[in-house]
């Protein structure tokens, strides 16, 4: 397998699997593995049913009693609307069909709407783990406004078997504090019911694209600044973008950085921005998950795109992938083969911790 993955990597094969870290050792991370709720979350707050339930999603899919995960998420139906989202392939304007590739590309999870997963809970809540997204960015007044609401709630989601509540924080926008207030009394419910938390914490400001530069979207000390939010309102897993570039406090200049940084704690190297990222989920006592991006229509470029964020985000010490429009804006073969071939990331055991 590890000769496929790097085929699939072509140029970039060597740079990401040999790459030694010389930033954040990774002695003081902690990492996945199979007995990871014992060695991290037993001595936490965490209540007995939020642990069961963190361990059937570690136990479920490819990669059960790995530690890591793959979930496939599907909301993009709100957060892009459903015919960009699903014209590519009609069939997954069915929710079931949402379902079964979960299930047939052996995800530890799916994540969807409150009407997604709500109208084949029945059928499939004991099949595979249900995380239950309770906020979307609606996505058709116009003008288009750029803020998550509430479409669903805790008691909903703990009703049709869920095992956990996702939501969005939109941290840098005018709405964040709302925002932040909301999801923070949604997590400290969920919690009390026995699910697990799970928080995209994502970045949007129009500041933060700045023209003719870079977009700080996707740099390393904002996102990772907005990680280190997302575990204090007790986020167990952290949903994070891939970072792209790094120093967007100092090229924006607001806030609070300091020089380690950019020269001890980060280097040019993926691997060690996306190790910020994890360094600022408590050291990876919550883990930390990379999105997997927009598909680009072509199958051998979204396999590449796909097999290179897993790579890096294993090697920086996170905990999987959570990738929805690579897969299912392809037929369902093709969407399996997609999330196999990023679990085949987590499984091979040549590829490392850097």
């Amino acid at each position: 397998m590890i000769e496929k993955i790097k085929a699939i990597l072509g140029k970039d094969n060597e740079s990401l699997l040999t790459y030694e870290s010389k930033t954040i050792p990774k002695e003081m991370l902690h990492l996945p593995g199979k007995d990871f709720i014992d060695r991290v979350w037993k001595d936490s707050d965490r209540t007995n049913n939020v642990l069961r339930n963190m361990q059937l999603i570690y136990n479920t899919g490819r990669l059960r009693e790995t530690g890591y995960v793959s979930i496939l998420p599907v909301d993009q139906g709100i957060e892009h609307s459903a015919g960009a989202s699903f014209a590519p392939n009609p069939a997954y304007f069915d929710p079931e069909n949402i379902v079964k590739l979960a299930i047939e590309g052996g995800c530890n999870a799916v994540a969807s709407t409150v009407g997604v997963l709500g109208c084949v809970a029945r059928k499939y809540a004991h099949k595979i783990p249900f995380i239950m997204k309770i906020n979307h960015n609606e996505f058709i007044s116009y003008p288009n406004k750029y803020d998550q609401i509430v479409f669903g709630n805790v008691d909903q989601a703990f009703d049709m078997g869920a095992v956990a509540v996702g939501a969005t924080i939109y941290f840098g926008s005018e709405e964040s504090s709302r925002q932040l207030q909301e999801v923070t009394d949604a997590f400290a419910y969920a919690h009390e019911l026995g699910l697990v938390t799970i928080l995209w914490c994502y970045l949007r400001n129009s500041a933060f694209n700045v023209k003719g530069d870079k977009d700080y979207h996707l740099s390393a000390d904002l996102t990772g600044q907005a990680n280190h939010l997302g575990v204090t309102i007790e986020a167990d897993i952290i949903k994070q973008k891939l970072p792209e570039n790094n120093g967007g406090y100092n090229a924006l200049k607001f806030g609070k950085t300091h020089k380690a940084v950019y020269e001890k704690l980060t280097s040019d190297n993926p691997i060690d921005l996306t190790r910020y990222q994890l360094a600022n989920c408590y050291m990876g006592r919550a883990g930390l998950i990379n999105s997997g991006g927009a598909s680009t229509g072509k199958g051998e470029t979204d396999l590449q795109e796909a097999v290179k964020t897993a790579v890096i985000n294993k090697r920086a010490g996170g905990m999987g992938l959570i990738s929805g429009r690579k897969a299912f804006q392809k037929p369902m073969k093709d969407g399996i083969e997609l999330l196999n071939l990023i679990q085949d990331v987590y499984l091979e055991e040549s590829i490392s911790v850097a």
